[in-house]
């Protein structure tokens, strides 16, 4: 008990002074729904929501809309919200308010994403689990944890698992770290979208059916993603079967991808473990969808893959949508693939093959493949982005 308090303490630091901090317990039983929805709406600013452990089955999505919150459990083990009787298909837990900390308890089962934040500036997420216990299945949640539109986040320790869209995903934010996380049987294990400034480390990303994936998108508020660090990560044996919902854009992923960077700006890829993807390691590609927004480029631009350790790749590439790729030429392994769009893409990496497979011309989409290996090693005027950096307070709420 008394760690438990000191923890709690240390919480409360980063949104108040631990002695104005008034801590809400909420355990087990019934009324679980009312009980935990009514601690959130009850919180002031500086308070902390203490989940007991235990499984709360709940039927309804909760939500959070006040500040400098914390909320904690017994655990990503012991404190389970299990949303599989959720009547209807939002979110598990929903936050909209800035300076809020989550830690250590599950979700299950949500119908819609399992934690969303949405304009959520100075969020952490540390030492969560989202699920879907039945495996993967189309009809999950779109996303696992699911940031959006906020500037400065923080994932760290979580763990996300059936997702049919992205396990972890972060979109159109600035300033963000992703590490120490596991991203398994999802569609996209870890995705990157319309963001500027992130970096994805230390993190685990296994049997999805794409690792991690570095995205810019039309037609959204905020484009242009860029500068995009993703480093020291394992990323291996991504090869679960596409399940998302058709139409959606991850749909497309094919399966056996390691990393993807799509129409994005300034992302450097360097010092990860990479190997058994059966379609690449590396893919370097464009938007390949008609769009209608003038203001997107669909071309990847100053792209640096270096320092990678490749294992086995590419032995049944497959093209977006799940077609198979045209013959590759004989007795030659493609850990890393270009589609030929974009400018400034630098592979500096000796024992690595590049494969282009000539789809684009001009900065145009053709569709007509002629696979070629291509050296990549002499892009000029590209610059490594630099380090992100959170708030202290952000820092020491996960110490």
């Amino acid at each position: 008990m008394k760690q438990m308090n000191l923890l709690l303490a240390a919480c409360a630091t980063f949104v108040t002074s631990p002695l104005l901090a008034e801590t809400i317990t909420v355990n087990a039983g019934a009324d679980a729904q009312e009980r935990l929805q009514t601690a959130f709406i009850d919180a002031k600013p500086g308070d902390i929501v203490a989940i007991g452990a235990g499984r709360f089955e709940l039927t309804d999505g909760l939500s959070l809309a006040v500040d400098k919150v914390t909320v904690i459990g017994a655990g990503a083990s012991n404190t389970i919200l299990s949303f599989k009787g959720q009547k209807g298909a939002g979110e598990g837990l929903l936050v909209t308010s800035d300076d809020v900390i989550l830690k250590g308890f599950a979700v299950e089962d949500s119908r819609g994403d399992g934690i969303k934040s949405k304009g959520a500036d100075r969020i952490v997420y540390h030492q969560l689990r989202v699920e879907w216990t039945g495996g993967p299945k189309e009809t999950n949640g779109a996303y696992g944890i699911y940031p959006v539109e906020s500037t400065d986040v923080l994932i760290d320790g979580v763990t996300v698992k059936g997702a049919s869209d992205a396990g972890i995903y972060v979109g159109q934010s600035r300033n963000i770290i992703v590490r120490n996380s596991v991203a398994m049987f999802n569609v996209a294990g870890i995705e990157i979208e319309n963001c500027y400034g992130a970096d994805v480390y230390l993190n685990t990303a296994m049997r999805n059916t794409g690792g991690i994936l570095v995205f810019d998108l039309p037609n959204l508020p905020q484009m242009g993603g860029h500068d995009v660090r993703i480093f020291s990560n394992r990323i291996e044996r991504n090869d679960t079967p596409n399940f998302a919902p058709k139409g959606n854009i991850v749909a497309g992923v094919p399966v056996g991808t390691g990393v993807m960077v799509m129409a994005n700006r300034n992302v450097h890829v360097f010092g990860n473990a990479v190997g058994e993807n059966s379609t690449g390691n590396v893919l370097i590609v464009g938007f390949p969808r008609p769009f209608n927004d003038a203001t997107y480029n669909p071309l990847p631009r100053d792209v640096i893959v270096s320092a990678n350790m490749h294992g086995r790749a590419g032995w049944a590439p497959q093209l977006t949508g799940g077609r198979a790729a045209p013959p590759m030429p004989p007795g030659v392994s493609f850990p890393i693939l270009w589609d030929g769009a974009g400018t400034n893409i630098n592979v500096r990496e000796s024992a690595a093959n590049v494969l282009s497979l000539g789809l684009w011309t001009d900065g145009k989409l053709t569709g007509n493949m002629n696979p070629a290996p291509v050296d990549l090693s002499t892009g000029t005027g590209v610059t490594a982005p630099s380090p992100v950096v959170l708030p202290a307070a952000m820092e020491a709420a996960v110490k």
